[in-house]
């Protein structure tokens, strides 16, 4: 008689959306992936609510499709924004979430029933797309996850770097500009503050409000409050000069921090993903050649730059992967 499949279960967390599926240890396959909306206004323990739903009806999903049981799930791996304290499963500090000190993982795993661990989410990613993406057979990474905030991920040697203290990693509070933008951690002229989704939309509301020409009036009915960064990138691809303009600019502000990485990591592969890959070429041409003008060559020649592969499910297959290296000991 076959050995029963079993699974793990990977919570992607972040200030918008929340991703929970499941992946089979016999062959890889996704397995009930969900996507919802993160009820940040409602606080911690309304998302704590969410994730457990969502997490019972991946489960509920793989029992009447797949036919498994409930013991057939090993566990549940969690990626979250940081920084964190991976022992003790806490999110010290979540800006975008407005959390500090919240025991995320014992939350969960109580409520469940299953073991969990707890990880930063753009390591999460980065680890996901190493393990089953974009840099897959590659031995250093590096990863920006782009969204509602910018994180970013090391894997050197195949491992996940977290530093001494677990905040290795943390690309969007890299300061770009010492007297730049106010930043949400409370520091000035960080990356995030330049290039996340929303700093992207703001960027533009401000040209706008300039009472500069673009199709992204019409876009938002004259609503500037309803323009994100999702509406710059489409305006950007039909050629709005203004739009491009904010893409231009924002691959400068990630090229900067990019050519950072690559003289201090050397990596193999810099992986991006989130939504600002939807701007494809008109932003990774001029980021790699920012790259270019700002890195040392020989770190330029080595690396390739490229979106990541797994289009909104990065975070979650890396938690899927987190939860397996910690508590199964292989991938």
């Amino acid at each position: 008689m076959p050995s029963p499949t079993r699974y793990v279960l990977g919570v992607d967390l972040g200030g918008t959306n929340i991703v929970v599926g499941a992946i089979a240890d016999n062959d890889g396959a996704h397995v009930g992936v969900r996507l919802e909306d993160t009820p940040t206004a409602a606080g911690a323990e309304a998302v704590v609510d969410r994730i457990v739903t969502m997490i019972e009806a991946v489960i509920a999903e793989a029992i009447t499709t797949n036919g498994a049981r409930r013991e057939d799930f090993l566990g549940v791996g969690i990626g979250a924004p940081g920084p964190l304290d991976r022992a003790k499963g806490i999110v010290i500090v979540a800006p975008n979430l407005g959390w500090r000190d919240f025991p995320l993982r014992d939350a969960v795993a109580d409520r469940v029933k299953l073991p969990a661990t707890l990880d930063n989410d753009a390591n999460c990613a980065t680890l996901g797309e190493w393990w089953r993406g974009a840099a897959q057979g590659t031995k250093n990474v590096v990863g920006l996850t782009i969204g509602t905030g910018i994180g970013g991920g090391i894997v050197l040697d195949g491992k996940l770097y977290h530093g001494a203290s677990d905040v290795a990693g943390e690309v969007g509070h890299t300061t770009i500009d010492s007297t730049g933008r106010y930043c949400r951690c409370g520091n000035y002229g960080c990356l995030e503050a330049y290039a996340s989704g929303p700093a992207i939309a703001l960027r533009a509301r401000e040209a706008l409000e300039r009472d500069e020409a673009s199709v992204l009036h019409r876009m938002v009915d004259d609503n500037l409050d309803l323009l994100t960064a999702a509406t710059v990138y489409d305006a950007a691809n039909h050629g709005d000069a203004l739009a491009l303009e904010v893409v231009r600019d924002t691959a400068k502000f990630l090229g900067t921090g990019v050519a950072n990485l690559l003289n201090l990591l050397n990596p193999d592969v810099v992986v991006i993903t989130g939504g600002v890959t939807r701007a494809g070429d008109r932003l990774f041409e001029p980021l790699r050649a920012e790259v270019k003008r700002r890195a040392f060559r020989p770190a330029v020649q080595a690396c390739s730059i490229v979106p990541g592969k797994l289009a909104g499910t990065a975070g979650m297959v890396g938690a899927v992967a987190t939860f397996r290296q910690q508590k199964l000991g292989a991938l």
